[in-house]
C-alpha cells in the first residue's frame, strides 16, 4: 500500500483520534504539538496515519507520536512512516532518531527493532507518573517506557 506523506498544520477530530490512540494523554499531546513537525499519511484521499517529530537535542530527532488507523494496521504504513522519519532526519542533518514505547507494546517494539532501532534506556514508571488512568495493554499494566534509538549513517 503506497501512501502519500505530507506536512500537517491543522488538526481535525480524526487527527486527534489518531494522536490519542498512540498517546492517550491529551495534555501531553497538546504540549508537544506546537513545538513539533507533523505529517499525515494519506491513502486515496483518506487520513490513514500520523507522524509527529520533535527535535530534542542538537543532533537528535524524536518520534513522539506515530499512529495508523486500526483498519489499515499491519499493511506497511507504520514502516513507511518510520522510513520517512529516517529520511527526513538524515536530510536535515540529524545524527540519530529516537522513539519511546511501552514495555507492553509488543507489536510496536517488534516493528521498531525490525527497522533498526535499539533499546538504550528505560524510563521507569513513566506511564504511572504521567497518566492519570491505568493503561492495560496485552493484559499487562503498562508502567515503564522503553527508549529506542537508531544512529543514522
Amino acid at each position: 500500500m503506497e501512501i502519500n506523506i505530507k506536512t500537517c498544520t491543522a488538526f481535525t477530530k480524526q487527527h486527534y483520534n489518531l494522536l490519542l490512540s498512540a498517546d492517550p494523554n491529551q495534555e501531553l499531546v497538546d504540549n508537544y504539538l506546537p513545538r513539533a513537525l507533523c505529517f499525515e499519511a494519506i491513502y486515496h484521499d483518506h487520513l490513514v496515519g500520523i507522524l509527529v517529530l520533535l527535535p530534542t537535542h542538537p543532533e537528535t530527532l524524536e518520534i513522539v507520536n506515530i499512529a495508523v488507523i486500526s483498519p489499515q494496521r499491519n499493511q506497511g504504513i507504520g514502516r513507511q512512516l518510520l522510513a520517512f522519519a529516517e529520511k527526513y532526519a538524515g536530510t536535515h542533518n540529524y545524527k540519530c532518531l529516537e522513539i519511546g514505547t511501552g514495555t507492553t507494546s509488543f507489536g510496536q517494539l517488534y516493528l521498531y527493532q525490525k527497522c533498526g532501532f535499539r533499546v538504550f534506556s528505560v524510563d521507569q514508571d513513566f506511564f504511572t507518573l504521567h497518566y492519570a488512568d491505568e493503561i492495560v495493554e496485552n493484559h499487562l499494566v503498562l508502567k515503564d517506557m522503553l527508549r529506542l534509538r537508531k544512529v543514522l549513517a
